[in-house]
Parts: C-alpha cells; sequence; structure tokens
C-alpha cells in the first residue's frame, strides 16, 4: 500500500466545491457559539479562498479582517470574492505571522488547527497576536472519530488499497488534546463544543463532482478507469439516496475557544 502525499489546498475554485459550504454551514455555528461583539479586529489565519472571512463579515461586523493563507491560488481566488475595505488578504505562514503581538480581539483557526505542521507553535502565534483578554479559537473536523466530510471516500480508498491523505495533526482534532493544549498556553476560560452540519447532495453524479473530483488530493488523476468505476461503486453502495436521488452526509467537528490572560 502507498503512502499518500499530503493534502495541498492551492485551487481556491476547486476548494469552493469541495469543502467551502461544509465551512460555511460549520462555520455560522462556530460564530453563533463565540458571540463576539461587533466592531472587533480580527485575524482568520488559514483563509484559504475566503469562505469563512465572508461569515465573519456577514454575521460579526468586524472593525477589521486580517486574512491569511500560504496558497497564493487560494488568496487570489478570497481577492476575487471579497472586496470589503475592512479585510487584508495576504499570504504567510500560520506558524509565523507576521503581525505585532496584542493587534487582534479575536484570533480563529477554522477547519485549519489539524493542517498545521506544529499545532503548539500554531496556537502560539495566534496567542501572540492576540490583546490580553481577546477570544483565541479553533474548530476542527473530528478527524479521529470519523466526523470529517470526507471520511465515507477515506475509508472506501483505504479499502481499495489508495489510501487518502490525512491532515498531518490529526491528533489535535481530539478534544482532550485541544483542552491539553489550551490549557499549556495558559489561555483562559476555556469552553468546548461539538458543531455538527449535514450537506445534501442533489444526486450522485453531484456527491462525485463535488467531494471526489473536487478534492484536493487529486484523487480521480491517480485511479486507473477500472479503479474509479470502482470507487464509484463502492461509495453508491454506501451512499443511500431518497426518493429523489439526493444524498445527504454529516459531518462533525470539535470546536474551542478561550481568552487570553489579562
Amino acid at each position: 500500500m502507498s503512502s499518500p502525499e499530503p493534502i495541498k489546498f492551492t485551487d481556491g475554485a476547486a476548494y469552493e466545491r469541495f469543502m467551502a459550504p461544509w465551512s460555511r454551514s460549520a462555520g455560522a455555528l462556530f460564530l453563533d457559539w463565540l458571540a463576539p461583539d461587533s466592531g472587533r479586529a480580527w485575524v482568520d489565519v488559514g483563509a484559504g479562498n475566503g469562505a469563512f472571512t465572508e461569515l465573519i463579515l456577514a454575521k460579526s461586523a468586524p472593525s477589521s479582517v486580517c486574512a491569511i493563507d500560504p496558497s497564493d491560488a487560494q488568496i487570489a481566488t478570497a481577492r476575487q470574492k471579497i472586496s470589503a475595505k475592512q479585510v487584508e488578504l495576504s499570504i504567510g505562514d500560520a506558524m509565523a505571522l507576521p503581525y505585532d503581538a496584542n493587534r487582534f480581539d479575536v484570533a480563529v483557526m477554522a477547519l485549519v488547527l489539524f493542517f498545521v505542521p506544529d499545532p503548539r507553535k500554531g496556537a502560539a502565534e495566534m496567542l501572540r497576536v492576540t490583546k490580553p483578554g481577546g477570544i483565541v479559537a479553533s474548530y476542527t473536523w473530528d478527524v479521529m472519530r470519523g466526523g470529517t466530510p470526507t471520511q465515507h471516500l477515506w475509508e472506501e480508498m483505504d479499502a481499495m488499497g489508495k489510501p487518502a491523505a490525512r491532515p498531518p495533526s490529526a491528533e489535535v482534532s481530539r478534544f482532550a488534546a485541544l483542552k491539553a493544549l489550551w490549557a499549556e498556553l495558559g489561555i483562559r476560560d476555556v469552553e468546548t463544543r461539538e458543531l455538527v452540519v449535514e450537506r445534501t447532495f442533489a444526486d450522485f453524479d453531484d456527491y462525485w463532482l463535488s467531494m471526489v473530483v473536487s478534492s484536493p488530493s487529486g484523487i480521480v488523476g491517480k485511479l486507473s478507469d477500472a479503479e474509479s468505476a470502482e470507487l464509484q461503486r463502492r461509495l453508491k453502495d454506501r451512499l443511500p439516496a431518497n426518493a429523489t436521488g439526493a444524498i445527504t452526509v454529516h459531518a462533525w467537528s470539535t470546536a474551542i475557544k478561550g481568552r487570553k490572560a489579562a
């Protein structure tokens, strides 16, 4: 069994179809739970193509948002979508944020922390740039308990001897790991919550195009025609459609929030 290549998000348009609808559903629940005051300065670390940044603008009335991501292609897509003057989009590393200490009221990672090679360093950087008393928060798919939207695909790929890439720091998606990390960093008033969402695809073709063809792992291009047909058969058997052919998939994430000590 060959080892999968690391997941790389370099196509903003494909990401829009693949993960942005999931990001918006979970992100809306996350922001409702954070419930920050309006007029706050935010940093959105690992902003991707701007899906969560758009939610911050729509739901939280920020004074400013600094959205940063390592992929120039993702940021280019975000720039095409977001023109709000209070948003600054830039390319950069979550483990070395290009911001002064104590700058932001709210620091968030939306579906990002488990992709950071060193989650502690990423969380510490969020804490560093947050003002005393500010919010430091994150949510990731609950990979270790099968909560990711791609779980069905991953398991069928594994069964075929074609393992799909997982986030490199998947262990940090556990509640216990998140609580331990926030406690180690001295973050106060820590709370956690499970965020459960669902997505309905019009039919199997919609699911296949969205979750397989648009996957950043480039799965289809690595399969022969016979293997692709086998994967389709497996997924059709696994994902029952309703009377109209629609397929509903559930996912859940682990969320954590706390405040920087004053």
